[in-house]
């Protein structure tokens, strides 16, 4: 099962209703968490999650409502003792940026390791999962990112049996262990069928709409993505700052066929982003005005 919780939903300033945009993820006892403006240890807590369990945080960019409140989380995970490496991961710049909000949270009782990502696409493996950022058009270096579940196919009793393979090879190949055994090799094709479907959950803010969004969002169970702008007069403002409106969002959902969409990182003026989702589920039905600590568990859908 993967949790999602986002957070926060708005963009530039929080506001008394409105967190700055984050989003956390939980599975297999890991915890990621995109973005940390403002604010984001309160929507935290408001969910009642903790910030000590995180192992990576990815920065889409560096505009101070995605990171200025990584100091302050810095110093709550090291006040609760934590001791376990913290890994962050953004666009080139990362190090220097970090070490510079660090002045205010320069000792800390955990490593902090910074991966800057190079390529307009890049893959980060992990065990069961994987994180997957995409480079988008806003008017600065800016990525979003997936979070990817394979599923193995289903143990074929059958055909392990007809193999002769031992029984007490059959767990080790299901989680997809390689056995030597007197110069003979079992691998995990040789019992598990075709794979299956996995968890996709893709999540996106500041930009334009763009075909990267579109490849990497393709079958996603949930679609997060910004709608700075609901009126449709605003249009030209978004393309003028590189943002979006809800409904180049739609669009992009309905082009990518996801199963679900999450409008968020709306403009300090939107105040009831409920007023405008009729015409945006004309576009693309299932889609949500997403409000703050809004979540789902994901799991694993039978074929």
């Amino acid at each position: 099962m993967l949790d999602i919780c986002l957070l926060g939903t708005g963009g530039m300033m929080p506001l008394p209703h409105r967190w700055l945009t984050s989003l956390m993820a939980r599975y297999n006892g890991k915890s990621i968490l995109i973005d940390c403006g403002e604010g984001t240890q309160i929507a935290m807590r408001e969910k009642g999650w903790s910030p000590k369990p995180i192992d990576v945080i990815c920065f889409t960019h560096f505009h101070a409502d995605h990171i200025s409140g990584l100091p302050g989380m810095l110093l709550t995970m090291g006040n609760a003792e934590r001791t376990e490496p913290l890994l962050l991961i953004g666009p080139r710049g990362l190090t220097r940026i970090v070490n510079s909000l660090r002045v205010i949270a320069p000792e800390l009782p955990f490593e902090i390791i910074c991966l800057e990502i190079t390529e307009p696409e890049q893959v980060f493996p992990f065990s069961g999962f994987r994180i997957e950022s995409f480079r988008v058009n806003h008017n600065v270096p800016c990525f979003g990112y997936s979070i990817a579940i394979d599923r193995a196919g289903k143990f074929d009793l059958e055909r392990a049996q007809a193999l002769n393979i031992p029984r007490n090879y059959w767990n080790p190949l299901q989680k997809g262990e390689i056995i030597e055994e007197d110069g003979y090799y079992f691998t995990p094709d040789m019992v598990l069928g075709a794979a299956r479907r996995g968890l996709r959950v893709t999540y996106c803010t500041d930009t334009r709409p763009t075909e990267s969004i579109v490849r990497n969002a393709s079958g996603a169970d949930l679609f997060i993505c910004e709608g700075m702008y609901g009126e449709p007069e605003k249009a030209q403002k978004a393309k003028e700052y590189k943002h979006m409106t809800f409904y180049e969002a739609a669009e992009i959902a309905k082009s990518a066929g996801v199963q679900e969409m999450w409008l968020t990182h709306y403009s300090p003026s939107l105040v009831r982003p409920e007023e405008f989702m009729p015409e945006v589920r004309k576009i693309f039905p299932n889609a949500v005005a997403a409000k703050d600590g809004r979540s789902v568990d994901l799991v694993f859908r039978e074929e």
